[in-house]
C-alpha cells in the first residue's frame, strides 16, 4: 500500500550510524519487494536478524488436489469447517490455482508459541467472526468482524484472539496485493472516485520493542513447505522503521458503493487487484433507481474467469437460499445467474443488505480435498425449479 508511515526511533538519514545508548549499533534491515524496484521499509533491529540456532525438519503443506479440471457450478458450506485450536493447523485450502490459494479457518486459541511467516505469498485475511489483534515487529493492529488484513510476504507475525469463536476467509496471492490503479492518481494516491480513501486504511500503531534473547520459534512458508526456524533474538525487536512496506488493515464497512440508474456490473465493487485475480466487496446499498431497472444481476457467461462468492450476511436477492460462510464457484466456460423466480421479485425492491466478498481469478481454480468434505452436490442443479 503506498502510503508512507514511520513508527519508533529511527536515523536521520539511511545507512548511517545509528547507535543504542550503549553505544553499540542498531542492526539496519532493508525489506524490499520486487528487488529494489518496488514498495519497502527500512527497519531498525536491537540485533540482527540473522541469528538462527536451528533448524527442524520441513514438512509439506501443500494442498491435496481433488478436482484439477471440472466443469461445475459448486457450492460449499463454508462453516461446515470444524474449529481447530492452532491457527496454523485450522487453516484449510479449498481452492487453489498458480496465482492464488483460498483456505477457511475457524482457530480457536492465540498464537503464543511459535510465530508466521509466509515467505511465498502476501495474505489477506478477513475477519468474518471474531476480533482481536494482529502483531508484528511493525506495530500492533487491532481488528474485528468485517475487516481486511493485508500481510505482506515477509513478515513475521503473531494473532492473538479476544475469544474462541474466529471465522477466516484468507487469500493467499503469489503476487503483490494493491488497490485497484484506477483508483489511483499519478502519485499514487487514492482519487476522488475511488470507494475507499487513505482515512479509512488502517495503519500499524504501538510498536513495542522487544529486546530479549533466547529461543523463538518461526515457522516460515516457503514453496509448498514449512521450515521450522529458531531465532536467538525476539522477532519484534524493531526499535524503528518507516517506508511503504507492512501489514494493514480496511474494513469492508467502510467500502462505499458505487451505484447508479441501471444496474452495475461487478467491477464497481472492485477492492484489491493482484496478478490475474481481483477481490471484490459486495456491500449494503441502495438499487438502481431507473423507473424500469431490474435490481437482480442479469444472467452472464464467465467467457475468461472464474467466480467465488463468500456470503458473509444479508439477504442476497439473486440467490433463493443463502447461508453464512457458503462458497459458489462459478468456473468460466458455462453461464450463471439469478435463480428463477428472483428476478421478477427483485423489481422495485429499493435496497439490500447483503454483505459479501468475491474473487474471479483469470485461470481456473481447482478444488481440493479439504473442499470436498462441505460441498453441496445438488447445488448445479438448483436453477431448475
Amino acid at each position: 500500500m503506498p502510503i508512507y508511515h514511520s513508527l519508533g526511533k529511527i536515523p536521520l538519514k539511511r545507512h548511517t550510524v545509528f547507535r543504542k545508548p550503549d553505544g553499540e549499533l542498531y542492526a539496519e534491515e532493508l525489506v524490499s519487494t520486487e528487488g529494489f524496484s518496488s514498495l519497502y521499509s527500512l527497519v531498525y533491529h536491537c540485533h540482527p536478524p540473522t541469528i538462527v540456532k536451528s533448524m527442524g525438519t520441513p514438512y509439506s503443506v501443500e494442498p491435496k488436489i481433488a478436482r484439477e479440471k471440472h466443469l461445475k457450478h459448486t457450492s460449499l458450506k463454508g462453516f461446515k469447517i470444524q474449529p481447530v485450536d492452532d491457527y496454523l493447523e485450522s487453516r484449510k485450502v479449498i481452492l487453489a490455482n498458480n496465482d492464488l490459494h483460498i483456505s477457511l479457518a475457524a482457530p480457536k486459541k492465540s498464537m503464543t508459541d511459535y510465530f508466521y511467516k509466509n515467505s511465498q505469498a502476501d495474505e489477506v485475511v478477513f475477519i468474518h467472526e471474531g476480533s482481536g489483534v494482529l502483531k508484528t515487529g511493525f506495530g500492533k493492529l487491532n481488528f474485528g468482524y468485517g475487516d481486511y488484513i493485508v500481510i505482506p510476504r515477509g513478515t513475521i507475525y503473531q494473532i492473538e484472539f479476544d475469544d474462541e469463536k474466529n471465522r477466516l476467509f484468507i487469500v493467499e496471492s503469489f503476487s503483490s496485493i494493491q488497490t485497484p490503479k484506477r483508483y489511483r492518481n499519478a502519485f499514487g494516491q487514492l482519487q476522488e472516485h475511488s470507494p475507499y480513501c487513505e482515512r479509512d486504511i488502517r495503519k500499524p500503531k504501538d510498536l513495542e520493542t522487544i529486546d530479549q534473547i533466547g529461543d523463538f520459534k518461526v515457522l516460515i512458508k516457503k514453496q509448498g513447505m514449512m521450515y521450522p526456524y529458531t531465532y536467538g533474538t525476539h522477532p519484534f525487536d524493531f526499535v524503528g522503521w518507516d517506508g511503504f512496506h507492512y501489514p494493514w488493515a480496511l474494513s469492508i464497512h467502510d467500502f462505499e458503493p458505487i451505484t447508479g440508474r441501471l444496474h452495475q456490473p461487478p467491477p464497481v465493487h472492485q477492492t484489491f487487484e493482484a496478478h490475474n485475480f481481483v477481490i471484490c466487496s459486495f456491500v449494503p446499498r441502495k438499487y438502481d433507481y431507473h423507473p424500469l431497472s431490474i435490481p437482480a444481476p442479469y444472467h452472464h457467461s464467465n467467457v475468461d474467469s472464474d467466480e467465488v462468492l463468500y456470503y458473509v450476511d444479508g439477504d442476497f436477492m439473486s440467490r433463493k437460499s443463502v447461508e453464512k460462510g457458503q462458497i459458489t464457484l462459478h468456473p468460466a466456460g458455462i453461464p450463471h445467474g439469478p435463480h428463477p423466480g428472483t428476478v421478477e421479485k427483485s423489481i422495485g425492491k429499493e435496497s439490500t443488505e447483503e454483505l459479501a466478498v468475491m474473487i474471479d481469478p483469470f485461470k481456473p481454480l481447482m478444488i481440493t480435498e479439504e473442499a470436498l468434505a462441505i460441498e453441496d452436490e445438488d447445488y448445479f442443479a438448483s436453477w431448475q425449479s
